[in-house]
């Protein structure tokens, strides 16, 4: 059996805006399945990546998302894909019922009861106006929304903005817990790589238009190691050619990418970084 085909796949992907390069020839791959984290700084080219994935913006290159040329073929892309952003942006004046109504109407693959029988585990009721509800509460609602879309990609861009951290980590439990299966794909565009890092499968950095890395995670792990060492061995730590190094709580901690493993552990303390300390490192060799 031959293998599935990425579900998006994206060949020196490039978008300009005037002068300013927003894309610029980028290449990468979702796989089907899959979390992945789009992080980048602000102004990055997250967002206009994911214009072009949903078909909101003509591009240069080539872009095939769930086997479509997005731009051209849209209105079918988007019966098998959904796309939510900032979460606080439900207007005030809204009831639940309509919220449901509205998706409902718009989103062929919406199931209405799905969206009821979430929101009847909550104290919420259809009469309830977005104003009237705290921060959990809409989040609440917009998981309801978003998990009672049958979609075979969720395409979510920055979803927590302006919640407090216990709403947005009730909002990416449910959508892992309840909602992600393996015939789903979700792509999560943030600058926040602590509140995503633990849900990921795969994470794509993108700087000034470029990616800077596209790895699962599985691979980082034996691919990246960092070590802490004492003054006295920064030196040698420095002769194994570290792509990154920063100094903490009187230790210099280097980054190296494929490195001989036991030279390292010989220098000081071994560590695996983190997705957002990886992230620090490679966009500041960027910046060297």
């Amino acid at each position: 059996m031959s293998p599935m085909p990425p579900l998006i796949e994206a060949h020196d992907l490039s978008k300009n805006y005037g002068k300013h390069v927003a894309l610029d020839h980028v290449n990468f791959a979702v796989e089907t399945g899959r979390i992945v984290g789009l992080i980048g700084p602000n102004g990055a080219g997250k967002t206009t990546a994911l214009r072009a994935i949903l078909g909101l913006t003509p591009y240069e290159g080539r872009l095939r998302v769930l086997d479509r040329e997005p731009f051209s073929d849209r209105a079918a892309l988007m019966r098998d894909a959904c796309f939510i952003a900032d979460v606080a942006v439900l207007p005030a004046w809204l009831r639940v019922d309509q919220a449901i109504d509205f998706v409902a109407g718009v989103h062929p693959r919406f199931r209405r009861d799905r969206a009821q029988a979430f929101l009847s585990k909550t104290q919420i009721t259809g009469k309830r106006r977005m104003r009237e509800l705290s921060k959990g509460m809409k989040t609440q609602v917009h998981l309801a929304l978003t998990m009672a879309i049958d979609a075979k990609l969720l395409v979510l861009d920055e979803p927590t903005l302006g919640l407090d951290i216990l709403a947005r980590r009730s909002f990416f439990d449910a959508l892992v817990n309840d909602y992600m299966d393996e015939t789903r794909t979700i792509l999560i565009t943030t600058h926040q790589v602590e509140e995503v890092e633990n849900l990921l499968t795969d994470v794509i950095f993108i700087d000034r238009g470029r990616i800077v890395l596209d790895s699962s995670l599985e691979d980082i792990a034996t691919r990246y190691a960092a070590v802490a060492v004492a003054d006295d061995k920064v030196a040698a730590a420095r002769a194994e050619r570290p792509f990154f190094e920063r100094r903490t709580l009187g230790k210099t901690v280097l980054y190296f990418e494929r490195p001989d493993v036991q030279q390292l552990a010989n220098l000081g303390e071994l560590l695996t970084p983190s997705v957002s300390d990886l992230f620090v490192a490679k966009l500041s060799e960027g910046a060297a």
